[in-house]
Parts: structure tokens; C-alpha cells; sequence
């Protein structure tokens, strides 16, 4: 009698061939993940240059985010505010308006940086949009 319930449930248990072997990404997909990755290093690196700040910074892994505070025209000390869990997205989200302000462009444009990365920062930093932060002033002593 048992055997009779569980018969709906015995194909279930079967291996076919399309299953039976997981296979990772294919080769286009790897191709098209590092022409992103390299687009995306590409347009932070002119966003610094533009900004007066080294494009190389784009491609050091937590340097990138002190220049980026320093583009943003927040101080420095946000980089450990960028180590902390839940505060480090509030603080990115901030760092990408401010960003964006400082070329010209809306609150808009910062959800698209934040969304949509891979379109937003090479329009940012391949089009037309100039840098309005300037340095910070020193007061005369």
C-alpha cells in the first residue's frame, strides 16, 4: 500500500541529462561580466580625473571610496563609515547625490548611479557634465 502512495512521487527522485550535471556561467557570460567591470573602472577613473582627483584611485579597492568622500565633498573620515553594516548603503546613497550635484545633475540622476551603474557612471564620466565642486577653500590665516 505504501509503495502505491508514493508512485506520484518517484519521478521526482530521477536524474534526467539536463539536470544531472551543474555547470557555472558560460564562456559570453564571463566576457560580458569583465567588458562591464572594465566599462565601470573606466568611467569612475574619468569621474576622478574630471573631479582633479587620481584616476588611478578608481582601481585601489578602499582608496577608491576616500576619494570618492573627497569628490563628494565630504571629509574623509566617511571611509570608516563605509565599514559599518547597514550604514555603509545610507552613506553610498549620500555619496552618490552629492556626486552627482557636483557635476550638474539631479537627485534623478544619483538613483540611476545607484540602479543602473553600468549606464549612469560612463554618462557621468564620458559626457558633458563638468566638475562644479572646486577645491575647498583655505581660510587666510
Amino acid at each position: 500500500m505504501s509503495l502505491l502512495l508514493l508512485t506520484p512521487y518517484l519521478f521526482l527522485a530521477q536524474e534526467t541529462s539536463d539536470y544531472a550535471e551543474a555547470k557555472g556561467p558560460g564562456a559570453v557570460f564571463w566576457i560580458c561580466y569583465f567588458i562591464v567591470i572594465i566599462l565601470l573602472i573606466a568611467a569612475i577613473w574619468k569621474v576622478f580625473s574630471k573631479a582633479g582627483q587620481p584616476g588611478w584611485a578608481a582601481i585601489i579597492p578602499i582608496y577608491n571610496f576616500y576619494v570618492m568622500c573627497k569628490v563628494a565633498g565630504r571629509p574623509g573620515w566617511w571611509l570608516l563609515l563605509m565599514l559599518i553594516p547597514f550604514v555603509n548603503v545610507i552613506i553610498l546613497i549620500i555619496l552618490n547625490v552629492d556626486i552627482s550635484k557636483r557635476f550638474g545633475k539631479g537627485v534623478g540622476f544619483a538613483i540611476g548611479m545607484i540602479f543602473l551603474p553600468f549606464i549612469f557612471w560612463p554618462i557621468l564620466g564620458f559626457g558633458s557634465a563638468q566638475y562644479q565642486g572646486g577645491a575647498p577653500s583655505i581660510p587666510n590665516v
